[in-house]
């Protein structure tokens, strides 16, 4: 008989069954210390990933991507972006040449527009204006009109300006354009207000008429001063005998920054249509000096740079609000490439970061277990 309570085949506490017991929900095999149930270790493996994806998203969040060269706000300038752009620019033949030798440092100017070109779209943006391809041809048609444009885009290559950076150049002209028209900042510059500049501009706006001639000592220039007071008009006819590098054959107009610098002071205290005589440091002879009439521009001659720099005044106004748009904007540049100052990217000592160095060398491995 079985004992009371008990069921058949059911082995009393301490009796052996041959099979390995159930462990209780939370226990581990013999020897081990807890460890929990599977989703107790499913959830440690989730939160060392979420971990590693946080510390990621931080260095992230820190704009150090490598293959990144620059962020203007939340946009970015990949380095794929920059290495088209210099490559596509190195296909001209002539700025190839420009850049030659000097390739770390045209890759920073490229950026350098690129970041800029970024820049204007967020200010065109800010103050709602437009410019497309149509009109930046248009203006282009304007600015070349008289030109061979391939010539001119030969010399910009000359000097590291490639096509597309002319083209932006205008573009970014037009929109500060049409954002200071919009803003109340453009205007043309009335009559009064024009007459009144050409008033005070005029000294700068004439000219001196200069000729000077080297002859071989004093006696020849007291001579050819004595003619020069005496008859103006004589100047060609004196010029003729004494012909060299030093000799102008002609009177001619200057305005008073070409005047050589040796010769600035005579020129400036000398009253119209005389001549004197100065020697030269390392010019042998003596030079004889003559200043004709003043050459005064007149008004309508000189109208169109007058209205010119009445548009700069307010392109000047326009890069103010440029300037304010930067100001706002958070540009970060890769350091593999250098560092953003006073608009330029220059070099710096830095280098690329690597982010899972920054985030552990570890982590990654962790989120495998």
């Amino acid at each position: 008989m079985l004992a009371a309570g008990a069921s058949a085949g059911i082995p009393r506490r301490g009796e052996a069954t041959g099979r390995t017991p159930l462990r209780a929900t939370g226990s581990c095999a013999v020897g081990h210390i807890r460890c929990g149930t599977l989703r107790t270790v499913q959830t440690r493996r989730l939160t060392a990933s979420l971990a590693v994806l946080v510390a990621l998203a931080g260095v992230a969040g820190c704009r150090t991507d490598p293959s990144v060269a620059a962020y203007v706000g939340e946009e970015q300038v990949t380095v794929d972006e920059l290495e088209t752009a210099v490559d596509s620019r190195l296909e001209d033949p002539a700025l190839a040449e420009a850049a030659a030798g000097r390739e770390d440092e045209f890759t920073r100017l490229v950026l350098t527009r690129l970041v800029q070109a970024e820049l204007y779209d967020r200010f065109a943006e800010r103050y709602g204006v437009t410019v497309d391809d149509g009109d930046v041809q248009a203006r282009l048609d304007e600015l070349l009109a008289g030109e061979d444009p391939e010539a001119v885009y030969a010399q910009a290559a000359s000097q590291g300006v490639a096509r597309a950076d002319v083209r932006e150049t205008v573009r970014q002209q037009l929109l500060r354009q049409r954002v200071a028209e919009s803003q109340g900042l453009a205007g043309a510059a009335s009559e009064e207000q024009l007459r009144a500049a050409y008033e005070e501009q005029l000294p700068a706006l004439s000219q001196v008429s200069l000729g000077y001639v080297n002859v071989p000592d004093q006696a020849a220039a007291d001579a050819a001063v004595a003619a020069l007071q005496a008859d103006p008009a004589a100047y060609p006819a004196i010029a003729a005998q004494y012909p060299g590098e030093a000799t102008l054959p002609e009177v001619a107009p200057r305005s008073a920054e070409l005047v050589p610098p040796p010769l600035a002071d005579a020129v400036a205290s000398a009253a119209p249509n005389t001549a004197t005589s100065l020697t030269v440091p390392d010019l042998p002879g003596v030079l004889v000096v003559f200043v004709g009439e003043p050459v005064v521009p007149t008004f309508e001659e000189v109208r169109p740079q007058l209205e010119e720099a009445a548009q700069g005044e307010t392109d000047t106004a326009a890069q103010e609000l440029v300037a304010q748009v930067r100001e706002g904007v958070d540009i970060t540049v890769n350091p593999r490439f250098g560092v953003i100052e006073e608009g330029a990217i220059v070099p710096s000592d830095g280098g690329v970061v690597d982010l899972l160095e920054e985030a552990g060398g570890t982590a990654p491995a962790a989120a495998g277990d």
